[in-house]
């Protein structure tokens, strides 16, 4: 509305594109994060901790609303980043993961939580006997996400 009054329409689009350069930075992950969520830690043996395990609670975190989600403070996940089982244990985007895991994840705190604990989900997989493990999850207020992602160029695409 402010745009098509004509009343300092440059300013409001500077504003604008302002405001949706951070959202959109730090949905890409090259800008740090803070919100409500949730911190969850991992406790588990590595020789029965595997990857699929890990993959498969982030996209479930992912499914629940999370928004931006960082493993052990140090790597923040992005829609490029893989994870890997080596003979050491589980890497992430090329990281070797030390344990416990802890994932913290932006998003409505009650979602993440229930997408979390769910009949087969994260929490019922690590305390599973097959794996042995356990999970703790606490809610927050304010999750701080400092790890940032590098922007990715592609190789292919141009913009049109």
């Amino acid at each position: 509305d402010k745009l098509q009054s004509g009343l300092d329409a440059n300013q409001v689009s500077e504003e604008e594109a302002a405001k949706r350069k951070k959202s959109l930075s730090v949905l890409a992950g090259i800008a740090p994060a803070s919100g409500r969520g949730v911190k969850i830690t991992i406790r588990a043996p590595k020789q029965k901790l595997k990857a699929g395990t890990l993959l498969n609670s982030i996209q479930e975190l992912k499914d629940a609303g999370a928004e931006v989600l960082e493993i052990n403070d140090s790597i923040r996940l992005g829609v490029d980043s893989w994870i890997g089982d080596n003979e050491q244990g589980i890497v992430v985007d090329g990281q070797q993961l030390s344990t416990p895991i802890i994932i913290e994840a932006i998003g409505d705190p009650h979602a993440l939580e229930e997408g979390a604990k769910f009949r087969g989900g994260l929490v019922s997989q690590i305390e599973s006997p097959k794996v042995g493990g356990s999970v703790e999850i606490v809610k927050s207020d304010e999750i701080n996400i400092e790890s940032v992602r590098e922007m990715p160029q592609p190789l292919i695409a141009k913009p049109a």
